[in-house]
């Protein structure tokens, strides 16, 4: 059996329709929208909207930890255009995703990220497509266990959550054989991004769960540059399965 895994796909669709090449089937671990990219401040739906100019200007302050100000920002350049944001974008976020799953390949098993709207998967899924939050999938006879979206934090995504719901979607999960998540457990080695020089947030219940149950893999993503993407507890492998928009390659599970 041999399985593909991708996180962070941030509209890289070109990667993306041949990431299951060779595999069995795709594991996707969220992200999946592009809303601002730190690397070409051209791309994403802030710069759709607002232009490149506005975009660097947006990039700047929040890579500069003033958030206040890039909140204000955005809210003026929304002013301008008459204040009602949001059927722009949805009509954005629809847009990409129609893109985004069209290129997914089939099969695949899905969870949100913290960037991504839940809400709408359902209207762009296709028959070979299994979206798993919370819940366990059997695959060749191996039980891997889902955990979707992020928890809070000062970058205000859409897809964050509570710590105690977060928690309550671990221990759902239970006993498996590979965790699969979108952020990592709370381990600064596996939390720091050395590009963005910051920790980033990762889950005390997945790092309690594991201690606990001791699957043979934890799989994740968010950290687009980690300061290592490997870390084991006890018997456990804690893997980075790396930026797929950057890499535009998969980690290649086989058993």
């Amino acid at each position: 059996m041999r399985l593909h895994v991708v996180s962070d796909v941030h509209l890289r669709l070109d990667a993306l329709a041949t990431a299951a090449d060779g595999a069995d089937a795709l594991i996707c671990l969220g992200d999946l929208l592009l809303f601002v990219d730190y690397a070409d401040h051209s791309q994403g739906i802030f710069a759709d909207l607002f232009g490149p100019e506005n975009a660097t200007a947006y990039v700047a302050l929040r890579t500069a930890g003033d958030f206040e100000a890039a909140r204000a920002l955005s809210t003026g350049l929304w002013a301008e255009r008459g204040g009602d944001r949001a059927p722009h974008i949805e009509q954005a976020v629809r847009d990409q995703y129609a893109a985004i799953f069209e290129a997914m390949p089939e099969p695949a098993y899905l969870t949100y990220g913290n960037v991504d709207l839940p809400g709408l998967w359902a209207d762009y899924l296709r028959p070979g497509h299994q979206v798993l939050d919370g819940q366990t999938a059997d695959i060749d006879g191996l039980t891997f266990g889902f955990v979707g979206g992020g928890l809070r934090t000062r970058y205000r995504t859409p897809n964050e959550i509570s710590d105690e719901e977060y928690a309550a979607k671990v221990e759902a999960v239970g006993q498996v054989d590979v965790l699969c998540a979108h952020i990592p457990p709370e381990l600064p080695e596996l939390t720091y991004d050395v590009a963005a020089r910051r920790l980033e947030r990762g889950s005390a219940a997945t790092l309690a769960a594991i201690r606990r149950t001791q699957p043979r893999l934890m799989l994740f993503g968010h950290v687009h540059q980690p300061l290592v993407a490997r870390a084991r507890v006890g018997r456990t492998e804690c893997v980075n399965v790396g930026h797929f928009r950057g890499s535009g390659q998969p980690f290649v599970l086989q058993w």
